[in-house]
């Protein structure tokens, strides 16, 4: 299953839920029209689909092979484009502390 066809189950599934659904659909429209669908746009959809209980009902009613095959374009779109924060080093153990600096390094 391809991004377009899980946006497509997910509007579908969440017609319940107007705001999902619409959300959802757009996503739809996106891929379908060949436009990259934002990271938010699907972590929204993933939010609001799991807030409202629409994904433990997508898994119960299809099973944990088809629910993965639907979920996950729709994970792995969000994973290929989100940022990833930069990792912050750690402080040394001698840092702010020049003569445990000057001993580390033997100066």
């Amino acid at each position: 299953m391809n991004l377009q066809d899980a946006t497509f189950v997910l509007a579908t599934e969440s017609a319940a839920y107007p705001e999902l659904a619409r959300l959802a659909q757009s996503a739809y429209d996106d891929a379908a029209d060949g436009r990259d669908v934002p990271y938010r746009v699907l972590d929204d959809i993933v939010g609001k689909a799991s807030e409202k209980g629409v994904l433990r009902t997508l898994r119960r009613k299809y099973g944990a092979t088809a629910f993965e095959a639907i979920i996950g374009p729709v994970l792995r779109e969000i994973d290929r484009q989100k940022p990833v924060p930069q990792r912050r080093r750690p402080p040394s153990r001698h840092e702010g502390d020049p003569l445990a600096a000057s001993l580390a390094t033997g100066a």
